[in-house]
């Protein structure tokens, strides 16, 4: 069984020059017992995903009772009018369900990560209505849904606005080569943050899949031979 990914640059392995930047597709294979295909490509829309070839290229790997997981947005949100949240964007999003379904294949639908953006040290939420309308149609249309903002936003908040910079790439002056005048960005991880959400997304496919359900419980209630 495999699991595939379609996705922006948050998802996406980086090229190796931009090294420590990292998405969390990249990391999945450590936390899970599949073969990862990761497709996901930066600057993705759900748009551009399909017109570039991407999505068909996927397709054509899936296998029946494979899953494929699906988390765009970061982009989508730059072209208000042709991919409004409840307009193409959405429209793309359905299609790419029916299409995995009609493979015998499982989709997942991943709400976007967040951008770390403090202000005054409230963390701002950086996708408007674009994170709503995935759980939505993951409702309507009873797909799982693995709800990544809200998962970063809390991870942000937990470390808060000084330690949470860790889990992004920011670099000094003349560190890397990629940024020699240095970087500031907030809105892809490094290796840190993309093995973080890729932890969480592992476990949160184990619960999908109900892994353990089967399995007698552990506690200091109850003896062990």
């Amino acid at each position: 069984m495999t699991i595939h990914l379609a996705g922006d640059s948050t998802v996406a392995p980086a090229k190796p020059e931009e090294d420590p930047l990292a998405g969390w597709g990249e990391h999945l294979g450590r936390y899970v017992p599949d073969e990862v295909r990761d497709l996901a490509v930066g600057g993705a829309t759900t748009d551009s995903f399909v017109l570039e070839g991407r999505w068909d290229a996927l397709l054509d790997g899936v296998r029946a009772g494979d899953w494929v997981l699906i988390q765009f947005g970061h982009n989508d949100q730059k072209e208000p009018l042709a991919l409004a949240a409840n307009g193409g964007y959405r429209r793309r999003l359905e299609s790419f369900v029916d299409d995995v379904r009609a493979r015998d294949a499982r989709p997942v639908l991943l709400t976007s990560v967040e951008r770390r953006l403090f202000v005054d040290g409230e963390l701002k939420r950086s996708h408007g209505p674009y994170v709503q309308v995935v759980r939505d149609l993951a409702a309507e249309r009873d797909v799982p849904l693995i709800d990544a903002n809200v998962f970063t936003r809390w991870l942000y908040e937990w470390l808060g606005p000084e330690r949470s910079v860790d889990l992004f790439v920011h670099l000094a002056p003349g560190v890397s080569p990629a940024w020699p005048d240095g970087v500031a960005d907030n809105t892809h991880f490094n290796h840190d943050g993309a093995q973080a959400v890729a932890r969480f997304v592992a476990r949160s496919l184990d619960g999908i899949r109900r892994l353990g359900e089967g399995e007698p419980a552990w506690g200091k209630w109850k003896e062990r031979p």
